[in-house]
């Protein structure tokens, strides 16, 4: 399909120019409520989550070093996907984002597709925040059951969302500045430590990044492996395309956050893990359990465990509150766009999206419920079913640009604010890297299992998409 026919055949449901914003008021329109403070600060703290304070300990023990190189390309890969849906973002922001530009530029199947399966990620992701929080408040304070505590967190951030976006946008500009400031003050001491500069220290130098194995210990291959553990944990970078759309100036707010991505994910990502390998041996089971913790203990930081608990669940509140947020606007977008019920499209007086959050947030407490009565059967299955969908989404973001760029030069050229290195180079580039991890993942056990369990969500939500196009084109034909 070109991309005249493309145009020609979408764009009746999607206006070229009308962007999500609103008065609010039930009108169909969010509003905008967000700070450009507050986009900054979901834009970095989008790619700090739980999982780097914690989850990073499993790719450092099964890759070593090496791991610097497996962050390295997971990041490159995103800083092109970021790029690329800056481009789009900037020139039309949307509340519905890749959703609703693969709409436009791929069909109303691409759209609807990777529409619901990003809203079943982030509704997955509602009860694994949930537990890992509830985890950390029942450590503290015993006498609420776990399950009370993930009611409590669910409940009250679910609140938060139905005040307005404003609060949303204040609570996440709060969390996010203690993971930078935790982020910026462990780069700070770690450096000083490598360096000896601190009490009790002495310069490492490079004993631990080769003295234990070598940099490879495990081959080249385990660059790959490493891979499918980080990439992971960079989803969350496009929340800031999704909520530029309620902010002040979403033009600007999109492309600073795509010009940023390159020094977060290298100062965040590369420059603490770089600390830790540096610090402590790879090999050292303090580092596979928490090794943020045991670079903190090493370097004699008292009460680290304590600080990390409060960070890491710093970590998973901001988590909880940006899933509860881009799992009910993106169901706001699928209905503005007719492939969802009415009803999630229409908003209140101060401009929320009530019902695509109630929505959201009662199948995320169902997910909490399958977690605590079936972790190991129903919830497994969810989980794995929902862990390739990160590739899904970078994929669809690729081919999309591919075809908007066109129609975006051919309509709007003066929207072309932020640009694609090297179009379309670059872009296929980042489609060999997408698939080239995609393929991967089947050499892998637990990757063979979340990419075929993904595939067969895939295939359903496709199969979804095919039953409600006949049914919208056979209402357009009764009305003809």
């Amino acid at each position: 399909m070109s991309a005249d026919t493309t145009k020609s055949a979408v764009a009746p449901h999607v206006p070229q120019q009308q962007g999500p914003v609103g008065h609010g008021g039930g009108d169909g329109h969010l509003k905008a409520g967000l700070k450009n403070r507050h986009l900054s600060m979901i834009a970095i703290g989008g790619v700090i989550g739980a999982g780097l304070f914690v989850g990073s300990g499993a790719g450092i023990a099964s890759t070593g070093p090496g791991i610097l190189l497996s962050y390295t390309l997971a990041g490159v890969l995103v800083v092109l996907v970021m790029r690329m849906l800056g481009e789009m973002a900037a020139a039309d922001p949307q509340s519905g984002s890749f959703s609703a530009y693969a709409d436009r530029a791929l069909g109303r199947w691409a759209g609807f597709t990777i529409g619901w399966l990003y809203w079943f990620f982030w509704v997955v992701v509602l009860a694994v925040e949930a537990t890992a929080g509830a985890k950390i408040l029942n450590h503290w304070v015993p006498g609420v059951p776990q399950w009370g505590w993930a009611l409590i967190v669910m409940a009250v951030l679910t609140a938060t969302n139905l005040f307005s976006v404003a609060s949303y946008g204040e609570f996440e500009f709060w969390f996010a500045g203690i993971k930078v400031v935790a982020i910026a003050a462990f780069l700070v001491i770690g450096t000083l430590a490598a360096f000896g500069l601190l009490p009790g220290t002495h310069a490492v130098g490079t004993t631990n990044l080769i003295g234990h194995g070598g940099f490879l210990p495990h081959g080249v291959g385990a660059v790959f492996t490493g891979m499918l553990t980080v990439v992971f944990a960079f989803m969350g970078s496009e929340i800031v395309t999704l909520a530029a759309g309620e902010s002040e100036d979403p033009e600007r707010a999109v492309s600073k956050a795509t010009n940023s991505v390159i020094w977060r994910i290298g100062v965040f990502y590369l420059g603490s893990i770089l600390l830790v390998v540096t610090l402590l041996p790879w090999d050292s089971a303090a580092v596979k359990g928490s090794p943020y913790v045991a670079v903190l203990e090493h370097v004699g930081i008292p009460g680290a465990g304590q600080v990390m608990d409060v960070i890491v669940l710093t970590a998973v509140l901001s988590c909880l509150n940006s899933g509860m947020y881009t799992a009910s606007r993106m169901a706001f977008s699928l209905g503005q766009r007719g492939d969802a019920p009415k009803a999630f499209a229409t908003v209140t007086r101060t401009g929320v999206p009530r019902v695509a959050i109630l929505s959201s947030v009662v199948f995320g407490f169902i997910a909490v419920f399958f977690n605590y009565a079936w972790p190991d059967s129903v919830f497994k299955f969810l989980l794995n079913s929902s862990g390739a969908v990160a590739l899904f989404v970078w994929l669809v973001i690729c081919f999309s640009q591919l075809r908007m760029r066109r129609i975006i030069e051919r309509e709007t050229p003066e929207r072309l604010t932020v640009r694609m290195w090297l179009y379309p180079y670059l872009t296929w580039t980042a489609i060999g890297m997408i698939g080239f991890v995609m393929a991967y993942m089947f050499t892998d056990a637990d990757g063979r299992d979340q990419m075929y369990l993904s595939l067969v969500a895939a295939a359903i939500v496709l199969a979804a998409s095919a039953v409600v196009g006949r049914r919208r084109r056979a209402a357009v034909a009764a009305e003809s």
